[in-house]
C-alpha cells in the first residue's frame, strides 16, 4: 500500500508518532488509508450538508476496514458568483480544485480516496484529480434540492433570475418578486434542474464514477446518506482490488457519459469539463464526438430549465440507471464502474417508473440529443448550443449583431430595452482568456427570456451560458476575441446566420472582408493585472480543448 511509505519500519517511527496525534491506533496503522475529501462550506448551499454526507462516507470507510482521514476543497458557488466580477473565478476554480486535491493525497499517501461534491467546477475538478493521481477513488456527489412552491406552481433557482427580466418588462412586481426570492430555493443541495451541477452529478454516474442512484438522490434524503456509507465501504474494496480510474474511465465511459449527457438535456459546461477529464486520463476526446453522438442519440428527458421535471422527478422515474436502461441499445453496457460490475449487471434491475420523465427511444422529446455543435466562419473551431432548450422556431435565424465587449455593457443594453426582435445579441472578451476566466452568461439569457423574447432574440459569445440558461444561447465560441478569432471583427449590424440542424455558424461577410478587419484589429489590454487569473490567462487554452492549462 502507498501508505506503508509513511507508517511502516523503524523509520517511519517519526511518521506513525504524528500520526497518533491524531488518535491512530496501532491497528489503524494497519488499514488502508483513505481520503476523505470534503467540499463542505457554509456559504454554498450545494455544500452545506455535506459533513453529514462526509461523516456517513467514513462509517462506511470504518465498517468496510479502512482508516479515513478527511480534508477539505474550496467550492465556489455559480449563483453567488453569477452577473459581476466573481465569476470569473468560477472556471478557473477548477484546476485549483484539481491541484488542492494532488497536493494533499500526494503528501500523505493515501491508499484511496473518496471525493465529496456537488457543484458546477468542484465535481470535474476533483474528477481530474482522480484521474491524475491514479489510485482507487470514488466520487459521492451531494445530490440536488427540492424545487419550491409559489401559488402552486414548482419554482426554483432560474425562476428568480427570469422573474427579474419579468419585472423589467412589467410582468412582475417587485413585492411578487420578493414572495418569489423567499421560496425558490427551500434548503440544501445543488439547485433543482438539470443545470451544470446536477449535469455532472449525472456524467459522473454514467462514466461509473459513482454508486448507481448517487446523481439524483436528493440532498434530504436518507438515500443519500445511505450511497454515501456504501461508498466508504466500497471505497476499500477497491483499494484491495486495486481498480484505479484509468481502468474505469475509458473511451468507451466517456462515451457513455456523453450520450447520457445528450438524452437528459444537459449543460453545455459538460463538454468543457469532459473534455479537460479525458486530458488527464489520457483519453482524447473532440468537439466531433459530441457532434456525432449527438446526432446518434434522442433527447428523453425534458428537465428544467427546458421543460417541467426536475431532479426529483427524475430519480422518482428511475434516477440514471433507468436512463441508461432505456438507452442500454445504445451504451457500451461492458464497461466497468466503481461498484466493481459492468454497466449492464449495474442496470440489470433498473426500470423507467415514469414514462413521461424517462420518455422511450421511440417516443423521444426530440430525435437528436440535447447538445449540439456548432462550426462556421464565425466560429472556425467550434461552438456548443444547448439545443434542448431551444424552440423550433428559432432552430434557423437570420438578424443583426448587436455586439458588445462585456457582460454589463449587454445587460445594460437588455435592461434599457435597447434589443428588438431578430437581434442577435454577441458578448465578446469574455473567453477563457479574455474574460478572464470565461464568465457564464445566465443574468443576460435569464434577463431576455423572463421578458419574453427567447424566441426571438440569440445570443452568442465566447464566454459560457449557465445550465439554466433557455433559448437560443451560443457559447465557447472559437477561437475567442482575445485570440483575434472571428467574433472579435464583428461589428454591429453585421448579418449572423444559425443554422443547427445543419450545425452551422456563420456571419455574412467575405473571406476577404475578415482578413482586412483582421489587419485592423488590436488586442485588448487584460482587465485583470493581478493575482490568479493573470497566471490563468496565460495558461489557459482554448475552449474547443476544455480550457486546460498548459503544462509547459
Amino acid at each position: 500500500m502507498r501508505s506503508d511509505e509513511i507508517k511502516h519500519g523503524v523509520v517511519k517511527a517519526p511518521h506513525r508518532a504524528l500520526l497518533k496525534a491524531l488518535g491512530v491506533t496501532d491497528k489503524d496503522l494497519e488499514k488502508p488509508f483513505i481520503a476523505v475529501v470534503n467540499s463542505y462550506t457554509s456559504m454554498v448551499p450545494g455544500h452545506i450538508h455535506l459533513n453529514r454526507v462526509a461523516d456517513a462516507v467514513k462509517a462506511g470507510v470504518r465498517s468496510g476496514g479502512g482508516t479515513p482521514f478527511e480534508f477539505n476543497t474550496i467550492a465556489v458557488c455559480d449563483g453567488l458568483s453569477m452577473g459581476h466580477e466573481g465569476m470569473r473565478y468560477s472556471l478557473p476554480s477548477r484546476d485549483i480544485v484539481a491541484d488542492s486535491i494532488e497536493i494533499v493525497v500526494q503528501a500523505h499517501r493515501f491508499d484511496g480516496m473518496v471525493l465529496i461534491t456537488n457543484c458546477d467546477k468542484v465535481t470535474p475538478g476533483m474528477l481530474m484529480a482522480a484521474a491524475r493521481l491514479e489510485i482507487p477513488s470514488l466520487v459521492v456527489t451531494g445530490g440536488p434540492m427540492l424545487s419550491g412552491t409559489l401559488n402552486g406552481k414548482r419554482v426554483g433557482y432560474v425562476s428568480v433570475f427570469e422573474g427579474v427580466g419579468e419585472v423589467a418588462s412589467g410582468k412582475l412586481s417587485e413585492e411578487e418578486l420578493k414572495s418569489l426570492e423567499e421560496v425558490a430555493c427551500p434548503g440544501c443541495g445543488s439547485c433543482n434542474g438539470m443545470f451544470t451541477a446536477n449535469t455532472m452529478a449525472c456524467v459522473t454516474e454514467a462514466l461509473g464514477m459513482s454508486q448507481p442512484g448517487c446523481a439524483t438522490a436528493t440532498a434530504v434524503s436518507a438515500m443519500k446518506l445511505r450511497i454515501a456509507k456504501e461508498s466508504g465501504e466500497r471505497i476499500v474494496g477497491l483499494v484491495q482490488e486495486d481498480l484505479k480510474p484509468s481502468e474505469i474511465m475509458t473511451l468507451k465511459a466517456f462515451e457513455n457519459a456523453i450520450m447520457v449527457d445528450l438524452a437528459i438535456g444537459g449543460s453545455t459546461n459538460a463538454v468543457l469539463h469532459l473534455l479537460a477529464i479525458g486530458n488527464e486520463v489520457g483519453v482524447p476526446l473532440s468537439l466531433n464526438l459530441f457532434d456525432k453522438l449527438g446526432r446518434q442519440v434522442p433527447h428523453i428527458c425534458n428537465m428544467i430549465p427546458s421543460g417541467p421535471y426536475a431532479l426529483e422527478n427524475l430519480n422518482s422515474a428511475g434516477g440514471i440507471p433507468a436512463v441508461m436502461k432505456e438507452l442500454s441499445s445504445l451504451l457500451h453496457l461492458d464497461a466497468i464502474t466503481v461498484t466493481g460490475k459492468s454497466i449492464e449487471e449495474n442496470i440489470k434491475k433498473a426500470a423507467v417508473k415514469d414514462a413521461e420523465v424517462i420518455r422511450p427511444l421511440t417516443n423521444p422529446v426530440h430525435q437528436q440529443g440535447g447538445i449540439a455543435i456548432l462550426s462556421g466562419n464565425l466560429a472556425p473551431s467550434g461552438a456548443v448550443v444547448k439545443t434542448a432548450a431551444i424552440s423550433d422556431k428559432m432552430l434557423t435565424h437570420s438578424g443583426p449583431a448587436l455586439v458588445f465587449d462585456s457582460e454589463e455593457d449587454s445587460m445594460e443594453a437588455i435592461l434599457n430595452r435597447e434589443v428588438k426582435a431578430d437581434d442577435v445579441i454577441v458578448i465578446r472578451y469574455e473567453g477563457p482568456k479574455g474574460g478572464p476566466g470565461m464568465r457564464e452568461m445566465l443574468s443576460p439569457t435569464a434577463t431576455i427570456s423572463g421578458m419574453g423574447l427567447s424566441e426571438s432574440v440569440v445570443l452568442i459569445t465566447d464566454g459560457r451560458f449557465s445550465g439554466a440558461t433557455r433559448g437560443p444561447c451560443i457559447g465557447h465560441v472559437s477561437p475567442e476575441a482575445a485570440e483575434g478569432g472571428p467574433i472579435a471583427l464583428l461589428k454591429s449590424g453585421d448579418i449572423i446566420e444559425i443554422n443547427i440542424p445543419k450545425r452551422t455558424l456563420n456571419v455574412e461577410l467575405s473571406d476577404e472582408e475578415l482578413r482586412n478587419r483582421k489587419k485592423l484589429w488590436k488586442p485588448k489590454q487584460q482587465r485583470i493585472r493581478r493575482g490568479y487569473l493573470v497566471r490563468y490567462s496565460s495558461l489557459v487554452q482554448s475552449a474547443d480543448v476544455g480550457c486546460i492549462l498548459k503544462v509547459s
